[in-house]
Parts: structure tokens; sequence; C-alpha cells
């Protein structure tokens, strides 16, 4: 009997600790501003553009007029960002990668190249789509900054 009188605690100690876990799998994130960083649409410079890093690299969040692009380098794979889950902080942004789509981009030709003190990643967007070119600046010892 004395069992039964701890259920209740037990039972909401687990859901406070439930609470707290899924409330920092949605925690945003702090994006920072990739400085040197090129972006060429089809050959040309879009006339407003940024790039955000996280602290993880390889992770890139792509500004392209008004719509926001998640960029995983390592998979290969482009998502959607719906832009009202991203908040604009001055050069920074925040956002959540909690928030990223189910499905990927249809990305083809996914092409990365080592050109001196950068790195160009280009890919098309979709089979017969546009070209999105990305020139990150890679350390003096070749790694990626980013």
């Amino acid at each position: 009997m004395k069992f039964l009188r701890f259920i209740p605690v037990v039972g909401i100690l687990l859901l406070a600790l439930g609470i707290s876990a899924g409330s920092r799998a949605g925690e945003r994130t702090v994006w920072k501003s990739v400085v040197f960083a090129i972006v060429k649409f089809n050959d040309e410079a879009p006339k407003s553009w940024n790039i955000y890093h996280t602290e993880k690299k390889g992770l890139l969040l792509v500004h392209l007029w008004k719509r926001y692009l998640f960029v995983d380098m390592k998979e290969e794979e482009v998502y959607e960002v719906d832009p009202q889950t991203v908040i604009q902080h001055g050069d920074d942004v925040e956002w959540s990668t909690s928030d990223i789509p189910a499905q990927p981009l249809d990305v083809s030709e996914w092409k990365e190249r080592n050109v001196g003190q950068m790195e160009r990643v280009t890919f098309r967007l979709g089979k017969g789509g546009h070209i999105l070119e990305l020139q990150i600046p890679l350390k003096p010892d070749g790694k990626p900054a980013y």
C-alpha cells in the first residue's frame, strides 16, 4: 500500500522530465553570418543573400531573397525552410533544426571543389532547375572553417 502513494510522484517527475526534454529539442540556435562567402544564382550574384553557420560544421542556412535553404554538406541535401520560423537578430538569425521539413528538395549535379582558400559547392535545384553556387572560405590549413 505504501508503494501506491509514490505512483503520482513518479508520474509527475516523468512528465516534468518529458516536458523539459521536449523543450530542449525545439530550442532555437543562433546562426552567425559567414564572413567572406560568395553566392551565385545561375552564374549571377543575387541582390539579397546571406549564408549563416552554426557550431556544427557542414550545416549552412542560406538566405536567398525571401527564401531560406538549409544545406547539409555531409549528406548533400537541401531543405526549404519556412521563413516565418527564422528570426532575424541584427547580422545573426535564430532557427531550430527541429523545423527541418521531412523531405529534402530534389537536388542534382552536386559538386564540391577546393579552389584555393575557398570551397565551392554547386548544385542544381531540381532536374532542370536553377543552379546555386556557394563559395565558403577555408582555414589556412585547407580545412573547412564552417
